[in-house]
């Protein structure tokens, strides 16, 4: 990898882990007044205008000529997945605490990591298999006891267990169509193509007048969303290119200890709105685990 720049590598890592771990907190919010496909839709418009900005700027903008069938249908699979991912996502926060979703969500990674190794016929490296054990021994004690609460909970609900699996699913089918695709395009130029697609997609079925009756802190948080999603993916890309792909998405798995710590300053900032998870000691170390074990599937894989 040419010109690893580790220290700076790690810092936009952790920028996006911080990102992407306070993102549930700000999607909650506008939640409240708006629907999760116009959040996706106007996510994807802010961060569209951006990204297309800087191509033309750059002069670096995708030739037609790379666009053959086999590209086309990979693109479309792609954006269908990531709408999907992005849309569930903020749906399930409907159902359960961000803490909870950011944990479930941790199941990503994995299942990208089994789709490598029956697809691409990648093979799991002994700390791989140590992690994803590690993993889903967490996902057992982390639900322990969690299962009959959120049957009982006033804040939570198991459907949205269902929910978050299926955004996590979406997501890592997403991140596996999009593999052949950075042969032919730069990561600038494909986010470009999902994005326009994608707002392409939610428009018919968007609110964008809703937008109107938003109070200036739904606003806030729609533009944080938005201003997020750009920043966030402009981070990781960076951090991928200047990094080690593996030490990348092992900071990143921190994510959810973010969101744990965001959940924390929130309660105390609004507990009319905001609650903790009802979780026993045994969750609080499955959790722990989940991480841990998230980070060591990481570290298992090849350097990039």
């Amino acid at each position: 990898m040419p010109h690893s720049r580790p220290l700076y590598g790690f810092f936009l890592a952790l920028l996006t882990s911080v990102l992407w771990g306070v993102l549930p907190i700000f999607l909650k919010i506008c939640l409240e007044i708006m629907d999760s496909v116009t959040i996706t839709a106007y996510r994807f418009l802010v961060a569209g205008v951006f990204i297309f900005t800087v191509l033309v700027a750059s002069k670096q903008l995708p030739a037609k000529a790379l666009l053959d069938k086999r590209a086309l249908g990979l693109i479309v699979l792609t954006t269908v997945m990531l709408v999907v991912n992005y849309t569930t996502n903020v749906i399930s926060l409907s159902y359960l605490n961000p803490e909870t979703v950011q944990v479930v969500m941790q199941l990503a990674p994995f299942l990208l990591m089994l789709g490598g190794v029956f697809i691409f016929k990648e093979r799991f490296s002994t700390v791989q298999t140590w992690g994803a054990g590690i993993l889903l021994f967490g996902m057992i004690l982390f639900f322990n006891q969690r299962l009959s609460s959120l049957a009982t909970s006033t804040t939570e609900s198991p459907i949205g267990l269902f929910i978050v699996v299926f955004a996590a699913t979406t997501w890592a089918i997403y991140a596996l169509a999009q593999k052949p695709l950075l042969t032919r395009f730069s990561a600038k130029q494909l986010t470009l193509f999902i994005y326009v697609l994608g707002f392409s997609i939610l428009v018919p079925v968007s609110d964008f007048a809703v937008i109107s009756q938003m109070q200036p802190g739904h606003l806030w948080a729609l533009l944080f969303c938005c201003v997020n999603t750009i920043i966030g993916y402009g981070a990781f890309t960076q951090a991928m290119h200047v990094w080690s792909a593996s030490k990348v998405s092992a900071v990143i798995a921190t994510g959810p200890i973010f969101t744990y710590l965001a959940m924390a300053v929130a309660i105390e900032v609004s507990p009319e709105r905001f609650m903790h998870s009802e979780m026993d000691q045994w969750a609080y170390a499955g959790a722990v685990l989940v991480i841990s074990g998230s980070i060591l599937c990481s570290l298992g894989k090849k350097s990039a």
